[in-house]
């Protein structure tokens, strides 16, 4: 299989068909585009064959993907109406797996002390959950309240559990009809840094984009299903590289529109020969960007004030 280093559905395709020179439509792969202003586009992929699932290396389901411009510079107003896109989306893929009030488990993964990872763990903090006061002060909650719990599990290295094994012992002691998993994705686009939001009802691999897979968070290993918000806070040094040398070229462009040379090298994709040239001498860092503190504040906002 292609070595992707992205957690993104639509990027994932995007890759495979310029790998594989494909112009048309991938075999079981279904995707549509939706304009909601000029900041906000999504974009809904569905992979609905083992053939697309094979393609991109993502399992049967329905990914949804966010783009939002400007995020650096966004206004409380604007950050309003980011959350009640991903509100809207995210309720149609919850409705389509639960009943209306049926309980949900939200799970903030990633590092609280490592801020590209701790996007998971700040949502939690901001989460109004219910299911305590369902439970014990019935009185004070409104009819048709879903119960909702949240938590964040910490990772393997400073729990030394898997993330999976904590969610298990969870669900069988609360029986969540649901679960909702946050967590910091990768991806091979320095433009989507904090800038894109994914929704998935396929569950999750924590560590899968950036070479640290762990035991995947999904209906297959816990039983019940398992929608993913993931937002990309990191990239690798080859992604960065490669984005840069695409724009120098364009630059180039500008001037020789006739040199075939430039035009051949813009429309390949060079990470993987990037890659080689930095991975001897460990060059091929992790790389996210010096404003992340404010991004993940932003994107925290987002996520939390609707869920």
């Amino acid at each position: 299989m292609y070595n992707f280093r992205t957690d993104l559905a639509s990027e994932r395709r995007d890759i495979f068909k310029k790998a594989n020179q494909v112009k048309g439509k991938i075999d079981g792969i279904e995707s549509e585009e939706q304009e909601i202003n000029e900041k906000i586009k999504v974009e809904r992929v569905k992979i609905t064959n083992e053939n697309g699932e094979k393609s991109i290396g993502k399992p049967i389901g329905n990914y949804i993907t966010i783009d939002i411009k400007k995020l650096k510079v966004a206004t409380d107003e604007e950050i309003q109406k980011y959350s009640e896109v991903l509100a809207d989306e995210l309720k149609k893929i919850i409705d389509c797996n639960v009943e209306k009030e049926g309980e949900i488990l939200v799970v903030g993964l990633g590092n609280l002390y490592v801020t590209p990872d701790s996007l998971g763990p700040k949502v939690i903090n901001e989460i109004e959950v219910t299911r305590h006061v369902i439970k014990y002060l019935p009185q004070y909650v409104q009819e048709g309240t879903r119960a909702v719990s949240a938590i964040s599990p910490g990772v393997l290295g400073t729990t030394g559990i898997e993330t999976v094994e904590i969610l298990k012992g969870i669900v069988d002691n609360i029986h969540p009809k649901l679960l909702i998993v946050i967590d910091a994705l990768a991806s091979r686009s320095i433009e989507r840094i904090s800038s894109t939001i994914q929704i998935s009802d396929t569950g999750i691999v924590p560590g899968a984009g950036v070479g640290n897979k762990r035991e995947e968070i999904s209906k297959k290993s816990l039983g019940i299903p398992v929608v993913a918000i993931g937002i990309p806070t990191v990239v690798e040094s080859a992604v960065l590289v490669n984005d840069s040398l695409d724009l120098f070229i364009e630059k180039l462009q500008q001037d020789a529109r006739s040199n075939d040379y430039l035009n051949k090298l813009k429309e390949e994709d060079n990470y993987e020969e990037i890659k080689e040239a930095l991975m001897p001498k460990d060059y091929n860092f992790i790389v996210t960007p010096k404003e992340i503190d404010d991004l993940i504040e932003n994107m925290k906002d987002i996520v939390a004030a609707r869920n």
